[in-house]
């Protein structure tokens, strides 16, 4: 597939998690984080996604927890079929460095983008066990 029908800005509306174990669905970032993911033509991607309400932190500990609100990554990405796949070279979380991050995308009505993660822990809720993301993500104009 045309790495093409993804390329432009998109604003991130809505994250939900799916806990594998319950089916129950939190949002760990909030009811209205913010957040952008960039497609170049050039085949690179940039995602960075954060809480909602985030506050300047007063010290080292509550400088800490604001990584529990943030995810963000880069890399080269090609399409397989209906995936997004990013070698990461860059992120927050040291861990996606040289990884491969596959991510699950079908284009839903008025420039809307539903994007669902493969079954993970994710470092940032952990001690929710093994959960998926759902975001969504509308077009801007570019």
């Amino acid at each position: 597939m045309n790495t093409s029908i993804l390329v432009g800005t998109w604003k991130l509306n809505k994250y939900e998690i799916e806990i594998k174990d319950t089916g129950e669905l939190i949002y760990s970032m909030g009811r209205s984080p913010t957040g952008y993911v960039i497609f170049t033509s050039t085949g690179y991607v940039m995602v960075t996604l954060t809480g909602e309400n985030r506050q300047k932190a007063q010290n080292d500990s509550e400088k800490a927890q604001l990584l529990n609100t943030l995810v963000a990554y880069a890399g080269r990405y090609r399409i397989e079929n209906s995936e997004w796949v990013t070698s990461v070279e860059v992120a927050w979380n040291p861990e996606w460095v040289g990884t491969e991050q596959r991510r699950h995308f079908e284009f839903i009505e008025n420039n809307q983008l539903h994007v669902t993660t493969t079954w993970r822990l994710m470092p940032n809720w952990a001690d929710k066990g093994q959960s998926r993301s759902h975001l969504y993500f509308e077009k801007t104009n570019n």
